[in-house]
């Protein structure tokens, strides 16, 4: 039986080796990549740059009494945070000193007035004497005189009424502009001189955030370099400026108005001054963030809309390889390397300006080996 068995399996051996099946040669499959592409087309683009700075007063000044005196009433805004409309009454002094003082000047101005009527009269009526001879040119040069010392003493009497009238008005400060209590030093009964300091206060119309600009970014702006002076309303950019206050991302519009005239040489920039109109709505009370007022010492982000290019190819930043170059896919679905020229790398796109045809193809799939002609499949849009 062995032996039978293995002569059974040389024989079936000898079949197979003399008999091959023979496979139908086939070329083997090929796996293609599928991507995303995208068809493009040139455009106008609004560039724009950003930036970050802190928010600070337009205009701060120091309040201080322009006479002496005692004070006779503070209002009660006085306080910091406290906000008072343009020209409004902040304290009154005790006036009774100014007002015997203008009752007295009233009565010298009728006093010289008199005086220098009756000079008047007197030099006219000695005048028609003279014309007959009745009088010598000696009386009339001392009566003409007389009555041009009285009328001098009517301007001295007139000046000091004004004077007086002047040291009354002074006696209540009042806000030179609309403006908000930053702190203040000055209580009731306290006896102040004159130019002594008694609230700083801050402009509630309009506030200023101070930013700096890269050297290269002000390429991007759409304003004269070297201008001196605040831009002119029809140039100035607008900004949009984003800040969290209170828990909320709030936004004001705002303008550039100047820039500042030294270049930082540590980081090669300039400083921009954006100007915010503040809302006439006090303390927030508006429907709208735009009527919230830009608290002072708040941080924001700049955002300010430049120049307007035309012919521009925007696209995500992901697309770029290589530094500058993309990937084009033909009509034959092929991947091509292509060169471009950057305009500028944004944060989450990228603005091409040549190297790129109207309705060429680019490959949006992030691909790691990517050989030139290399064919591909384009994903259904």
């Amino acid at each position: 039986m062995p032996f039978a068995i293995l002569a059974i399996a040389v024989f079936v051996f000898l079949i197979i080796v003399r008999n091959p099946e023979r496979l139908e040669p086939a070329e083997p499959e090929q796996s293609l990549a599928t991507v995303r592409v995208a068809t493009v087309q040139p455009e106008a683009v609004v560039l724009q740059v950003s930036s970050q700075g802190k928010v600070q007063a337009s205009r701060r000044v120091s309040l201080s009494a322009s006479t002496s005196g005692q004070v006779s009433w503070v209002s009660p805004a006085l306080v910091p945070g406290g906000f008072f409309a343009s020209d409004e009454a902040i304290i009154r002094l005790d006036s009774r000193d100014f007002e015997n003082a203008l009752e007295r000047s009233r009565s010298a101005v009728a006093q010289a007035e008199t005086e220098a009527n009756h000079s008047a009269t007197e030099l006219e009526r000695y005048r028609e004497l003279a014309n007959r001879s009745l009088v010598s040119d000696s009386q009339l040069q001392d009566l003409q005189r007389q009555a041009d010392l009285n009328q001098g003493r009517l301007r001295d009497a007139q000046a000091a009424l004004a004077q007086t009238e002047l040291d009354l008005r002074r006696s209540e400060v009042r806000a030179p502009f609309a403006a908000i209590v930053e702190d203040t030093s000055i209580e009731l009964g306290q006896n102040v001189n004159r130019g002594q300091s008694l609230a700083n206060l801050l402009s509630a119309d309009d506030v200023e955030v101070r930013i700096p600009l890269a050297l290269s970014q002000l390429g991007y702006l759409d304003i004269p370099l070297g201008y001196r002076g605040e831009l002119p309303a029809d140039i100035a950019p607008k900004v949009v400026l984003n800040g969290m206050y209170g828990g909320q991302l709030l936004h004001w519009e705002g303008t550039l108005v100047r820039t500042e005239a030294g270049i930082d040489v540590s980081n090669n920039s300039v400083q921009a001054i954006v100007r915010v109109k503040q809302s006439s709505t006090q303390s927030g009370l508006g429907e709208s963030n735009s009527e919230i007022p830009l608290p002072v010492g708040l941080f924001v982000e700049a955002n300010i809309l430049g120049k307007t290019v035309e012919g521009i190819y925007s696209l995500p930043r992901e697309v770029i390889r290589s530094g500058n170059r993309v990937l084009i896919v033909d009509a034959e679905n092929r991947l091509r390397f292509r060169e471009v020229e950057i305009l500028r790398l944004e944060n989450e796109r990228v603005l091409i300006q040549s190297g790129l045809r109207a309705g060429e193809r680019i490959c949006m799939s992030p691909i790691q080996a990517v050989v030139d002609g290399m064919l591909v499949q384009v994903a259904q849009q």
